[in-house]
């Protein structure tokens, strides 16, 4: 099966100074690829690299199997800016439609954001200000909003970050929901006893490629029993 996104060699950085480098790997249907590694290490940077907001210095990030990146939803890390959003609900849901470069929302538009509030159980906070909710509610809606863009694959940088165990879990499930029912999912995470349940394939990262594989092999090695 060819690859959905394809990692060649690249090389990332800011102003000619390189934070991370030598990576190269691959990302098909059905992957769940969780990206670990200590702060600073380069996670966010290739994931943002991945996504198109960010050059590679050197070697090449490749599209395949017909993706088009609005065809890509990310959910970013949390921020205090992103919590005080004044908007509805159904606002901010709707909102991850705007990437298909449209200047109204269509009735498709509607109906996909009222499904993915569905899938997120979050319909009955449609009306309520986001900011006035819980973290782990503000992530659900978030998550419902990145579904409004992911047809193939989904992003998530730190999803569970600063979330209770209760509602780390049970945002967990809906991921793994989302990946068995043919979303391709690529997340940075720190919560590797997690991570290594979850995930179908780990890349760890410092500053280059420490391991790439399957976890089954990932949990063999040293890098993972330090």
């Amino acid at each position: 099966m060819a690859a959905l996104i394809t990692c060649e060699n690249v090389s990332l950085g800011y102003e000619g100074k390189t934070v991370v480098s030598n990576i190269h790997f691959a990302v098909g249907q059905g992957d769940y690829l969780c990206i670990v590694g200590e702060n600073g290490s380069g996670k966010s940077t290739l994931m943002r690299a991945m996504l198109g907001l960010q050059k590679p210095l050197q070697g090449k990030i490749c599209l395949g199997e017909g993706l088009k990146r609005s065809e890509i939803g990310y959910l970013p890390q949390r921020s205090a800016h992103q919590a005080d959003f004044p908007a509805s609900v159904s606002e901010v849901v709707l909102s991850g439609c705007l990437n298909r470069k449209r200047l109204f929302y269509t009735k498709e538009d509607r109906r996909q954001a009222l499904q993915n509030m569905e899938r997120m159980e979050i319909v009955d906070l449609a009306k309520r200000c986001f900011r006035e909710l819980s973290g782990g509610q503000q992530q659900r809606v978030l998550l419902a909003r990145a579904l409004c863009s992911a047809k193939k694959v989904l992003f998530l940088d730190e999803p569970t970050a600063g979330l209770d165990s209760k509602v780390t879990a049970e945002l967990y499930e809906v991921i793994q929901d989302l990946h068995q029912n043919g979303l391709a999912v690529i997340m940075i995470s720190h919560d590797l006893p997690s991570v290594v349940k979850e995930a179908t394939h780990i890349l760890h990262i410092d500053r280059e490629p420490l391991f790439w594989g399957t976890v089954q092999d990932y949990l063999r090695t040293d890098i993972y029993h330090k």
